[in-house]
């Protein structure tokens, strides 16, 4: 049994002729242009102040970086050799405008805020550095439902902490010491920058030579999750998604690498921070049982999380159950305030029983892909960041409650799969899969060994 790569269909045609445009450079330059006149929109119209504080300062980051790449350009089409405009110069443009568009903002609003500034952060920064002090006091990161139901209604929704046991090692830092750099955005930042070096040396440093094809489809996957505006702008006001993506990068990366005890361990690392992580975690399972490796992957990818639940079930269940649980779904004392216009939420608010319906079609998505994952399980790291992406974008256009910031999820996962499939190691000869005739018919070109 050999991995082996579906022909590109139009989408993906399309895709590639879009990234290769220029040497790269038509797309660099799109998106920098793009991402300025998103952060000077921002700037001048957001109700946030942190996201207008923000758009100030990645405005400048983003027009610096779209006159960079306009000279690289034009300096290409003067000289196509020159090294101004090769992949050494994109990857300089890219990390210096993370820098000014993401680095920096976080710094400085970091600096503001512990100068007495109460609008330099979002609600989910206090809720994890909160989670910080009580894990550290109390030994789990919740408040039960009474200890909320006690709290000023004005602060009630602060008092639940909508996350995994993991994130709340993040406020650990501000439990121990008031200083702008124990903001929990500066720790987001330090992760995700580490975990983001982790993800780009492993795929380049497996499958062989590295080639200019392969450097230039990492880039473009790194600045889908660092320089795109909703990971810049998530990254310098709130944070907490940015070191999830980059877990979940990290452990497809090293699928791709063929290291999925490694890659279960990655995933399991942002599942034991959010919730997001987990449907990545199922699918990166499903892809190593076709390798007769889903122990291996499993053990981290699952056990994780479980292990990061134990400590604060045990110290106090109903708190663990009404943050995790209950808020999320709806049912809690106060209701999220994630409400972006998609088709979930539009037809949840003007459909009778719209919340029903919205809640339907989820389900009708998740067997979908879970049928599909059975018939036809993932066998490239690529393809599992496919259905991955393809998968939660599904998701997060059909949840009654969704925030137009997670995108980046799909985004980034989408963008990654050309770069994995540049790196992939084949799949050896590892005998009958544990999965139906159609799924190994799939993989022998048609025909089962049997057929």
């Amino acid at each position: 049994m050999t991995a082996h790569a579906d022909p590109p269909g139009p989408v993906s045609r399309r895709w590639s002729a879009l990234d290769t445009a220029a040497g790269g450079l038509a797309l660099d330059l799109g998106l920098y242009a793009a991402a300025t006149i998103f952060a000077a929109i921002t700037a001048a119209t957001s109700t946030l102040p942190p996201h207008r504080a923000w758009g100030v300062i990645a405005t400048a980051g983003y027009a610096l970086a779209t006159l960079a790449a306009t000279t690289q350009l034009l300096a290409r089409r003067r000289d196509p050799g020159t090294a101004l405009a090769g992949l050494p110069a994109r990857w300089t443009v890219t990390g210096l405008t993370w820098a000014t568009t993401a680095l920096l903002p976080v710094v400085v609003q970091s600096v503001q805020r512990a100068g007495g500034r109460t609008d330099r952060a979002q609600e989910e920064v206090i809720v994890v550095e909160h989670a910080g002090t009580r894990l550290a006091e109390h030994g789990t990161p919740y408040l039960g439902p009474d200890a909320i139901a006690a709290l000023p209604p004005g602060e009630q929704l602060l008092g639940y902490t909508p996350y995994q046991p993991g994130m709340a090692l993040f406020g650990l830092p501000r439990a121990a010491v008031d200083a702008w750099w124990t903001d929990a955005r500066v720790w987001f930042a330090v992760v995700t920058a580490l975990v983001l070096a982790a993800l780009v040396t492993t795929l380049r440093t497996t499958g062989g030579p590295t080639t200019s094809r392969r450097t230039a489809a990492v880039l473009r996957a790194v600045q889908a999750a660092t320089v795109l505006p909703v990971c810049a702008l998530t990254l310098a006001t709130g944070g907490d998604d940015l070191p999830v993506l980059a877990l979940c990068l990290l452990a497809l990366a090293l699928a791709a690498a063929d290291r999925p005890g490694r890659a279960g361990l990655a995933v399991g690392a942002a599942g034991a921070l959010k919730l997001f992580a987990w449907p990545v975690a199922i699918v990166l399972v499903c892809w190593a049982a076709t390798r007769r490796a889903a122990g291996r992957t499993a053990l981290g990818a699952l056990g994780l999380p479980v292990l990061a639940l134990v400590p604060v079930l045990l110290v106090d269940r109903d708190a663990l159950v009404e943050n995790v649980l209950r808020f999320p779904l709806g049912h809690g004392l106060v209701t999220s305030p994630a409400q972006s216009p998609f088709p979930g939420h539009l037809i949840a608010e003007t459909l009778p029983a719209g919340r029903a319906v919205a809640a339907a079609l989820l389900v009708a998505v998740g067997l979908a892909i879970a049928v599909r994952l059975l018939r036809r399980p993932p066998r490239t790291a690529a393809a599992t960041a496919a259905i991955c992406g393809y998968g939660l974008l599904a998701a997060i256009l059909l949840m009654p409650s969704t925030r137009f910031g997670y995108l980046l999820y799909p985004v980034a996962l989408l963008v990654l799969a050309p770069a994995l499939t540049l790196t992939e190691r084949p799949n050896r000869d590892l005998g009958a899969p544990p999965f139906p005739a159609t799924a190994r018919r799939d993989a022998a070109g048609g025909r089962t060994p049997e057929e």
